[in-house]
This record gives structure tokens, C-alpha cells and sequence, in this order.
């Protein structure tokens, strides 16, 4: 439970003289006491700052305690709230519970009862978190424990870790759940993926623009780095972020400062880094693509999430608990897998990882008119997903590659003339070559 020094409440009335005294009296208590006079600045309140629990009135203008709730529990899901009201009566109480209000209490509010729901409240939320951090990694694995044991304790400090692992594995959901397990949880949690932006976009993204900055820069707008203020920001694909970013990021990281693009002057930030990568980044190192000091501020913490491959005893669970999601969105009737579809699902080879499971778990759902999903079916979504799609990444390298190629194969090797070509230097060029393993000597005739 959290204790009373460190617990932060949000009080909510339209009544500043009763917002002020309920807040003198928490504090005397150890609270740390916040106050808005209206469900919107709750509302702006919650988003920069961390709350542990809510106190509302429920006779409010513009937006009663009740849609206050209803509004937070869409940007919040689970943030306990207490609503007080002066005209309490068992139909509004039992309504406000069955919403999924914690506590209703009625004015003038007795001290100890208030106390005790308050106590009661942050103790609930306590067990929740203690669990809910790690809800959406579904695992039985000794590796994966292992790893959520490591996430959970390096939660607890602002080291910036690093979590390896190939496309599909889940870098993201495990970045969450870490930002979960932080003090950091109720504040955003922002995710960007580095290589799915060209160079100029993903700058503007992560530091902010003013206006002016750039054509088309019509107004200035915040940078990730600022919306993700308080919290954490997950930097997805860091491999794949080019040079000349590195050096603005690491100086980003190195001064705990950001300066948006067309402005001269340098905004504090207080944000968590987690990045993730499926690229061997030591090897990028080695071959001038990523800056070695940028890897070792990022490489604080790593962690590396074995492919789904490896972790077999983890498949059925997996896709029992993805039939029922998808399942309970589409078709409730559908209840299982028989024996012979799951010992097929644990025959796969699982190059797409838990994101390909989940593909052919939806496909199978969507085709099905059976409660049990039999095996003609799994090998009917496996055989289409031999076929689907590859990430945006394993495409965008696999046309540089076949691109490569056709240029080494059309200048029968001369780099000078191929680098020409590209429209790149030849220094560039040969870091092209070197990241796709191509030799230009074996295009010369």
C-alpha cells in the first residue's frame, strides 16, 4: 500500500471553500494534496501528473463526479475514485458502484470513514499493480519469469535499459510493462518507431518544431520528448536511426535538454528511455552505423527477449489466452483448439513470433463456425501466413539489399560508379555494402 507521505490525491469540487478545508485536512494527515475546481482541469491535472486517487464531489457543474470517472477511466483505466456527495441515496450509491466507483461516501463526510476508504483504496491499487504490470505478458517460460523478474527490479530506478529481440517478440508490450511496474506509470507512456520516419520527420516527432521551422511548419508543436514528460518514452528500432539523430539524441540524453527545431532555447525534460532493437548493435557498431557512445547510454539495462521459438512450453498458453480475446470480440462461441490443431500450433516454426500467432489465431477465429478450431483450419492460416506481408523493416532492408545488387550487377562492381548512381558517397556507399555483406569484387567480371 502506498504510504500516506508518498500518496498523491486529487481532490474535485466546484466549492473552493470545501476543496480548501478537505485539502488542509488530508494534508494534516500526509497526503500530498492536489485540487481542481472542475472535471476538465482534473482532466489536465491527471495528464502531467502522478495521481494515486481520485476524490470527487458528484453535484458538479458542466461534468458531475460520475462522468468525471467515466472520462478518466478511458485515459486511465483503474485509477481508484472516491465520490462524495451531499445528497446521497442508495440508488445513486449502488449506480456509482456497479460503474466501477470505489467508494461512495456521503457529506458531511465522517473523518474516519473517509480515512478508511482512502487506506482501503491505495491498498487495493497497490495489489492490482502488484500483477497488473505484467498482465499483457502471457508466460510460463524460465526465461521470460527470469526477465520480468529483471524488469520489475530495474523498474524501479530511471536506468535506461535496452530490450533485444527479433520482429514479433513483443519489445514493446515488455517496455510497457516496465513503465508499469514504474513510479513513472501515471504518466504517458509514448512509443515512436525510429526507422518508419525519414530523418526529417522523425526529428520534428521526437524534438518539436516552431513555426516557421521548416516549410509547412504552419504552428509549433511539442516533441515527443515533451508530451512523454513525467514518463517514458520507447524508442522502437533505435538501430535503425540515422547518424547524424544519434549525435542530437545522445546529446538530448547526455543534458537532460531538448531544443525543438527553429528555437534557441533548451527545454528541461524529465523522461524515462527504454529503446528496443533486432539488430546485433555491436556489429552496426563495428561497422560505423551506430555511435558507441549513443549504444552505451542506451545499453544501461539490457534485456533480450528470446523468439517464440525457444520458448515452446509457452505456445498453448499463448494461444488459449488469444482465443479468448479474439473470441470474446468476434465470435464468443468459439471455445478451444482440438488436440491435433494445438500440437500443430507447437510444430510451427514461429518466424513471425508471437505477432504471427496472434495473425493466425484472428484468422482462425474469423473462418471458423465450430466451438473447437480443428487442425485443418490451423494448417489453412499457417500455409496463408507463409505468404503474408514482412514487417516494414525486413522489407525496407531486403529491397536495399535486392537494390544493391542490380547496381554492383549493372557497373560490374565499380563503386565509384554504383555510389554515383545511389546518389551517395562512396564512403556512405561502402557502409551500405558492409551492412548487407556484399563484396564489390564479386560483381567484376
Amino acid at each position: 500500500m502506498a504510504e500516506r507521505n508518498s500518496a498523491r490525491l486529487l481532490l474535485v469540487d466546484d466549492d473552493p471553500g470545501l476543496l480548501k478545508l478537505l485539502g488542509l485536512r488530508l494534508t494534516s494527515e500526509g497526503f500530498r494534496v492536489t485540487t481542481a475546481e472542475s472535471g476538465h482541469e482534473a482532466l489536465r491535472l491527471l495528464a502531467r501528473e502522478k495521481i494515486d486517487l481520485v476524490i470527487s464531489d458528484l453535484r458538479m457543474d458542466e461534468m458531475d463526479g460520475l462522468q468525471l470517472f467515466a472520462e478518466i477511466q478511458k485515459v486511465q483505466p483503474g485509477m481508484p475514485v472516491i465520490i462524495l456527495t451531499a445528497h446521497g441515496s442508495i440508488p445513486e450509491a449502488v449506480s456509482a458502484t456497479q460503474q466501477g466507483v470505489f467508494s461512495f461516501l456521503t457529506k458531511p463526510v465522517d473523518k474516519d470513514a473517509l480515512y478508511k476508504a482512502i487506506d482501503e483504496a491505495l491498498a487495493h491499487t497497490a495489489a492490482a499493480t502488484d500483477e497488473a504490470w505484467r498482465s499483457a505478458i502471457v508466460t510460463r517460460s524460465p526465461v521470460m519469469l527470469r526477465l520480468l523478474e529483471q524488469a520489475r527490479m530495474v523498474a524501479q530506478s530511471d536506468v535506461s535499459v535496452l530490450i533485444n529481440g527479433q520482429s514479433g517478440t513483443g519489445k514493446e508490450i515488455f517496455a510497457h510493462a516496465i513503465h508499469q511496474a514504474s513510479a513513472r506509470r501515471s504518466a504517458p507512456f509514448i512509443a515512436i518507431n525510429c526507422g518508419a520516419l525519414p530523418e526529417p520527420l522523425l526529428e520534428s516527432e521526437l524534438f518539436g518544431h516552431m513555426r516557421g521551422a521548416f516549410t509547412g511548419a504552419v504552428s509549433s508543436r511539442e516533441g515527443l520528448f515533451q508530451a512523454a514528460s513525467g514518463g517514458t518514452l520507447f524508442l522502437d528500432e533505435i538501430g535503425d536511426m540515422p547518424l547524424p539523430l544519434q549525435v542530437k539524441l545522445l546529446r538530448v540524453l547526455q543534458e537532460r535538454k531538448v531544443r525543438p527545431l527553429g528555437s534557441n532555447r533548451d527545454l528541461e525534460i524529465d523522461v524515462r528511455i527504454i529503446s528496443a532493437t533486432h539488430r546485433d548493435l555491436p556489429k552496426a557498431m563495428a561497422r560505423g552505423e551506430f555511435r558507441e557512445d549513443l549504444f552505451y547510454r542506451l545499453n544501461v539495462v539490457s534485456l533480450k527477449i528470446p523468439p517464440l521459438s525457444a520458448r515452446a512450453e509457452d505456445i498453448p498458453l499463448l494461444a488459449n489466452h488469444l482465443l479468448r480475446e479474439a473470441a470474446s470480440r468476434h465470435k464468443p462461441f468459439v471455445r478451444a483448439f482440438s488436440t491435433d490443431a494445438m500440437k500443430r500450433l507447437m510444430a510451427a516454426g514461429w518466424p513471425g513470433n508471437v505477432r504471427q500467432l496472434v495473425n493466425v489465431i484472428e484468422q482462425c477465429v474469423a473462418l471458423t463456425s465450430s466451438p473447437v478450431i480443428g487442425d485443418a483450419l490451423v494448417e489453412q492460416a499457417l500455409e496463408g501466413e507463409n505468404t503474408a506481408l514482412p514487417t516494414f523493416a525486413d522489407a525496407r532492408s531486403q529491397f536495399e539489399l535486392n537494390y544493391l545488387r542490380k547496381l554492383l550487377q549493372i557497373t560490374k562492381g565499380n563503386v565509384t560508379h554504383a555510389a554515383r548512381m545511389a546518389g551517395r558517397n562512396r564512403t556512405e556507399f561502402y557502409k551500405l555494402l558492409s551492412r548487407h555483406e556484399l563484396d564489390a569484387g564479386d560483381f567484376k567480371e
